[in-house]
């Protein structure tokens, strides 16, 4: 197949198109600057760095052209509501000029749900309206409304390689920096999944998306663990033995706000339908071996 990988150089995008590219696709990842140093990284794997802003649909319109799927794993940040609109339209618009229905792998995740109340959520959790990233569950609806053939992913929080986005690369650098802080309730808990075992999924709707069309799959392990711990845990691994100061969540921004709840899925769905299993069993497990270690090689001075 030929696929289209919108936010090919972030931390999942690239595991993912390094993952699709050994599967034996065509991969095509999408960038803004082809000559950068992670577009270079995709090339390494066997994947075709395009060039293309997301936000300016004409700088990428053309690579749709003979696009068999597009995964889509970007949130604009400046317009994370009207970008994926505007992805939408430009998917239908591209089947009527080439004639073929490309397959949509829609990324959303877990914290659109916001407070649900639920101890347990999955595919079929309504999420909360007030949650600041209901908006996402409002796009999944529109893309199900659309008619595109499509299949949505929710991934947990991630961890492992670069963690660039990962809260665990925050946390790391926080207590590189002897400044290590918590926001918001010390008591949630997080479903988590390792980037690799993310990507994996992929593959395997991939394989055959015409058989989950329409479907959406919650990605994440079987651990139940506090945030905090985590933190904790995060912090050790990186040399800090001090406390970690609390704030209140606002003090964090807007993604610390939206998952200030505990945030426990399962992915049952995906395990029987695609037989998916993780590889990695849990975050803890030689977080100062594997993953802190991983984080500090990816950094500049690593």
């Amino acid at each position: 197949m030929k696929i289209l990988v919108i936010g090919a150089t972030g931390y999942a995008g690239s595991r993912v198109c390094a993952a699709l590219s050994r599967e034996g696709h065509a991969v095509l990842g999408l960038t803004r600057d082809t000559a950068s140093r992670a577009a270079r990284a995709l090339e390494l794997a066997e994947v075709t760095p395009v060039a293309g802003d997301f936000a300016k649909p004409d700088t990428w319109r053309g690579h749709l052209d003979g696009a068999d799927a597009v995964v889509h794993l970007l949130m604009d940040m400046a317009d994370p509501y009207g970008g994926d609109q505007r992805l939408f339209a430009e998917l239908t618009t591209a089947q009527e000029r080439y004639g073929r229905r490309g397959h949509l792998v829609y990324t959303t995740g877990i914290s659109s749900y916001g407070r649900t109340g639920s101890s347990l959520m999955d595919e079929n959790t309504p999420g909360n309206p007030d949650s600041p990233l209901s908006f996402r569950f409002r796009l999944e609806q529109e893309l199900a409304a659309s008619g595109l053939p499509h299949t949505i992913v929710r991934p947990g929080f991630l961890y492992g390689g670069a963690a660039t986005t990962s809260m665990t690369g925050q946390w790391f650098a926080a207590a590189e920096a002897g400044k290590p802080v918590f926001y918001g309730d010390t008591g949630k808990r997080w479903s988590w999944v390792h980037v690799e075992d993310l990507a994996d999924a992929y593959v395997r709707i991939l394989d055959n998306p015409a058989a989950v069309n329409g479907e959406t799959f919650v990605i994440a392990d079987e651990q139940r663990l506090r945030a905090l711990d985590v933190q904790t845990a995060a912090v050790r691994a990186a040399g800090h033995a001090g406390e970690i100061a609390l704030a209140p969540v606002e003090d964090g921004g807007m993604m610390q706000t939206a998952a200030d709840q505990d945030e426990l899925v399962t992915s049952a769905k995906v395990r029987r339908v695609l037989g998916w299993r993780p590889s990695h069993a849990s975050i803890t497990d030689a977080i100062d071996l594997h993953y802190y270690r991983a984080w500090k090689a990816a950094q500049p001075n690593g």
